[in-house]
Protein backbone atom coordinates (compact mmCIF):
# COMPACT_ATOMS: atom_id res chain seq x y z
CA UNK A 1 0.00 0.00 0.00
CA UNK A 2 1.08 3.65 -0.88
CA UNK A 3 2.29 5.95 1.83
CA UNK A 4 -0.85 8.79 1.54
CA UNK A 5 1.12 12.24 2.32
CA UNK A 6 -0.01 15.51 2.98
CA UNK A 7 2.77 18.50 2.23
CA UNK A 8 2.06 21.55 4.32
CA UNK A 9 4.10 24.73 3.68
CA UNK A 10 3.36 28.38 2.94
CA UNK A 11 5.68 28.36 0.54
CA UNK A 12 3.94 27.03 -3.21
CA UNK A 13 7.78 26.36 -4.41
CA UNK A 14 8.54 24.04 -1.03
CA UNK A 15 5.09 22.37 -1.93
CA UNK A 16 5.60 21.86 -5.80
CA UNK A 17 9.29 20.72 -5.22
CA UNK A 18 8.62 18.20 -2.12
CA UNK A 19 5.44 16.35 -4.29
CA UNK A 20 7.51 16.51 -7.31
CA UNK A 21 10.02 14.20 -5.55
CA UNK A 22 7.37 12.07 -3.63
CA UNK A 23 5.60 11.61 -6.48
CA UNK A 24 8.72 10.25 -8.69
CA UNK A 25 9.15 7.62 -5.64
CA UNK A 26 7.76 4.02 -5.16
CA UNK A 27 4.64 3.67 -2.97
CA UNK A 28 4.02 7.19 -1.75
CA UNK A 29 1.17 9.12 -3.29
CA UNK A 30 0.81 12.63 -2.57
CA UNK A 31 -2.92 13.52 -1.41
CA UNK A 32 -2.89 17.05 -1.07
CA UNK A 33 -1.09 20.41 0.15
CA UNK A 34 -2.08 22.89 2.55
CA UNK A 35 -0.59 26.34 2.74
CA UNK A 36 -1.23 27.01 6.16
CA UNK A 37 -2.55 26.01 9.84
CA UNK A 38 -5.92 26.01 8.82
CA UNK A 39 -5.79 24.42 5.99
CA UNK A 40 -3.82 21.38 7.35
CA UNK A 41 -6.02 20.46 10.20
CA UNK A 42 -8.92 20.35 7.68
CA UNK A 43 -7.70 18.33 5.50
CA UNK A 44 -5.86 16.28 7.73
CA UNK A 45 -9.53 15.11 8.93
CA UNK A 46 -10.67 14.72 5.12
CA UNK A 47 -7.99 13.20 3.46
CA UNK A 48 -6.48 11.36 6.48
CA UNK A 49 -3.02 11.18 5.34
CA UNK A 50 -0.33 8.59 6.49
CA UNK A 51 2.28 10.92 6.88
CA UNK A 52 2.09 15.23 7.04
CA UNK A 53 4.95 17.16 6.18
CA UNK A 54 4.34 20.53 8.40
CA UNK A 55 6.19 23.48 8.00
CA UNK A 56 6.49 25.51 11.33
CA UNK A 57 6.03 29.17 10.55
CA UNK A 58 2.65 29.87 8.61
CA UNK A 59 -0.07 32.27 8.32
CA UNK A 60 -3.24 31.60 10.09
CA UNK A 61 -2.19 28.74 12.27
CA UNK A 62 1.42 27.60 13.01
CA UNK A 63 2.57 24.42 12.73
CA UNK A 64 2.72 23.58 15.79
CA UNK A 65 -0.78 24.32 16.83
CA UNK A 66 -2.22 22.74 13.85
CA UNK A 67 0.36 19.74 15.09
CA UNK A 68 -1.52 19.71 18.58
CA UNK A 69 -5.07 19.80 16.83
CA UNK A 70 -4.19 16.87 14.30
CA UNK A 71 -2.86 14.07 16.85
CA UNK A 72 -5.37 14.75 18.97
CA UNK A 73 -8.29 14.53 16.29
CA UNK A 74 -9.48 10.79 16.21
CA UNK A 75 -11.04 11.80 12.76
CA UNK A 76 -7.74 12.30 11.70
CA UNK A 77 -6.91 8.80 11.88
CA UNK A 78 -3.60 9.58 14.19
CA UNK A 79 -1.16 10.36 11.25
CA UNK A 80 2.69 10.60 12.11
CA UNK A 81 3.90 14.59 11.50
CA UNK A 82 6.95 15.81 10.75
CA UNK A 83 8.11 19.33 11.14
CA UNK A 84 9.86 21.16 8.42
CA UNK A 85 12.47 23.85 9.34
CA UNK A 86 15.30 25.75 8.23
CA UNK A 87 17.24 24.88 11.21
CA UNK A 88 18.07 21.80 13.38
CA UNK A 89 18.43 23.75 16.46
CA UNK A 90 15.05 26.19 16.61
CA UNK A 91 12.95 26.05 19.81
CA UNK A 92 10.35 26.09 17.97
CA UNK A 93 11.39 22.27 16.63
CA UNK A 94 11.23 21.32 20.17
CA UNK A 95 7.94 22.69 20.80
CA UNK A 96 6.46 20.98 17.63
CA UNK A 97 8.01 17.44 19.48
CA UNK A 98 6.19 18.01 22.71
CA UNK A 99 3.04 18.97 21.05
CA UNK A 100 3.39 15.36 19.67
CA UNK A 101 5.15 15.68 16.01
CA UNK A 102 7.24 12.69 15.10
CA UNK A 103 10.48 14.19 14.31
CA UNK A 104 11.17 16.82 11.72
CA UNK A 105 13.62 17.37 8.48
CA UNK A 106 15.04 19.86 7.47
CA UNK A 107 14.33 21.46 3.97
CA UNK A 108 17.54 21.60 2.18
CA UNK A 109 17.73 17.80 2.58
CA UNK A 110 18.46 15.91 -0.15
CA UNK A 111 15.84 14.32 -2.14
CA UNK A 112 16.70 10.31 -1.53
CA UNK A 113 16.63 11.74 2.60
CA UNK A 114 13.23 13.11 2.36
CA UNK A 115 11.72 9.57 0.72
CA UNK A 116 13.70 7.68 3.36
CA UNK A 117 12.30 10.44 6.43
CA UNK A 118 8.77 9.72 4.96
CA UNK A 119 8.99 6.17 4.78
CA UNK A 120 10.57 6.14 8.44
CA UNK A 121 8.40 7.73 9.83
CA UNK A 122 5.02 5.69 8.16
CA UNK A 123 6.39 2.95 9.45
CA UNK A 124 5.94 4.64 13.14
CA UNK A 125 9.88 5.14 13.41
CA UNK A 126 11.24 8.37 14.93
CA UNK A 127 13.40 10.88 12.70
CA UNK A 128 15.69 12.23 15.47
CA UNK A 129 19.59 11.26 15.18
CA UNK A 130 20.47 11.37 18.94
CA UNK A 131 23.35 13.79 18.49
CA UNK A 132 20.65 16.79 17.29
CA UNK A 133 18.23 15.56 19.61
CA UNK A 134 20.77 15.53 23.10
CA UNK A 135 21.45 19.36 21.37
CA UNK A 136 17.88 20.50 21.03
CA UNK A 137 17.25 18.89 24.58
CA UNK A 138 20.55 20.77 25.77
CA UNK A 139 19.14 24.43 24.13
CA UNK A 140 15.78 24.04 25.10
CA UNK A 141 14.81 21.68 27.99
CA UNK A 142 13.10 22.63 30.80
CA UNK A 143 11.39 20.59 34.02
CA UNK A 144 8.62 20.92 34.56
CA UNK A 145 6.68 21.95 38.08
CA UNK A 146 6.05 18.33 39.39
CA UNK A 147 6.96 14.89 37.80
CA UNK A 148 4.54 13.53 35.00
CA UNK A 149 1.63 11.13 35.59
CA UNK A 150 2.41 7.64 35.25
CA UNK A 151 6.10 7.92 35.75
CA UNK A 152 5.73 5.65 39.19
CA UNK A 153 3.98 3.18 37.01
CA UNK A 154 6.92 1.90 35.16
CA UNK A 155 8.38 -1.18 36.06
CA UNK A 156 12.20 -0.79 36.69
CA UNK A 157 12.44 -2.86 33.67
CA UNK A 158 10.41 -0.27 31.59
CA UNK A 159 12.49 2.56 33.50
CA UNK A 160 15.45 1.33 32.03
CA UNK A 161 13.96 1.20 28.88
CA UNK A 162 13.01 4.46 28.62
CA UNK A 163 16.66 5.73 29.19
CA UNK A 164 18.08 3.84 26.53
CA UNK A 165 15.31 5.28 23.77
CA UNK A 166 16.27 8.98 25.08
CA UNK A 167 19.82 8.03 24.29
CA UNK A 168 18.23 7.43 20.68
CA UNK A 169 19.10 3.54 20.70
CA UNK A 170 16.50 1.34 18.42
CA UNK A 171 14.80 -1.68 19.93
CA UNK A 172 17.34 -3.79 18.28
CA UNK A 173 20.32 -2.05 20.20
CA UNK A 174 18.49 -2.13 23.70
CA UNK A 175 18.11 -5.86 23.30
CA UNK A 176 22.04 -6.28 22.61
CA UNK A 177 22.20 -4.07 25.68
CA UNK A 178 19.56 -5.83 27.72
CA UNK A 179 20.34 -9.16 26.58
CA UNK A 180 16.94 -9.60 25.80
CA UNK A 181 14.96 -10.37 22.50
CA UNK A 182 13.94 -7.97 20.39
CA UNK A 183 10.11 -8.57 20.83
CA UNK A 184 10.66 -7.77 24.29
CA UNK A 185 11.83 -5.11 24.15
CA UNK A 186 9.07 -4.09 21.81
CA UNK A 187 6.30 -4.95 24.25
CA UNK A 188 8.21 -3.16 26.89
CA UNK A 189 8.24 0.22 24.75
CA UNK A 190 4.54 0.03 23.92
CA UNK A 191 3.91 -0.68 27.48
CA UNK A 192 6.37 2.36 28.68
CA UNK A 193 4.12 4.99 26.08
CA UNK A 194 0.80 3.72 27.35
CA UNK A 195 1.52 4.08 31.26
CA UNK A 196 2.73 8.01 30.67
CA UNK A 197 0.47 8.64 27.86
CA UNK A 198 2.50 9.22 25.03
CA UNK A 199 2.30 8.73 21.48
CA UNK A 200 5.35 7.89 20.60
CA UNK A 201 8.73 7.69 21.24
CA UNK A 202 9.87 10.79 20.70
CA UNK A 203 7.85 12.01 23.40
CA UNK A 204 9.19 9.92 25.21
CA UNK A 205 12.52 11.55 24.38
CA UNK A 206 11.45 14.51 25.50
CA UNK A 207 9.73 13.71 29.16
CA UNK A 208 12.60 11.91 29.93
CA UNK A 209 14.97 14.62 29.80
CA UNK A 210 12.29 16.73 31.12
CA UNK A 211 11.81 14.59 34.31
CA UNK A 212 15.67 14.21 34.69
CA UNK A 213 15.33 10.25 34.48
CA UNK A 214 18.48 11.39 31.66
CA UNK A 215 20.35 14.40 32.22
CA UNK A 216 22.21 16.46 29.00
CA UNK A 217 26.13 16.36 28.74
CA UNK A 218 26.29 19.95 29.48
CA UNK A 219 23.97 23.44 29.36
CA UNK A 220 24.56 25.41 26.43
CA UNK A 221 21.96 28.42 28.27
CA UNK A 222 20.66 28.95 31.41
CA UNK A 223 17.04 30.00 31.05
CA UNK A 224 14.88 31.83 33.91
Amino acid sequence: MSVRVLVVDDQELVRTGFRMILSAADEIEVVGEASNGLEAVSLARSLTPDVILMDVRMPELDGISATREIVTDRRANGPRVVMLTTFDLDEYVYDALRAGASGFLLKDLPANQLVAGVRTAAAGETLLAPAITRRLIEEFVTPPAEMPPGLGELTPRELEVLRYVARGLSNAEIAHELIIGEATVKTHVTRMLMKLGLRDRVQGVVLAYEAGITTPARRSRIRD
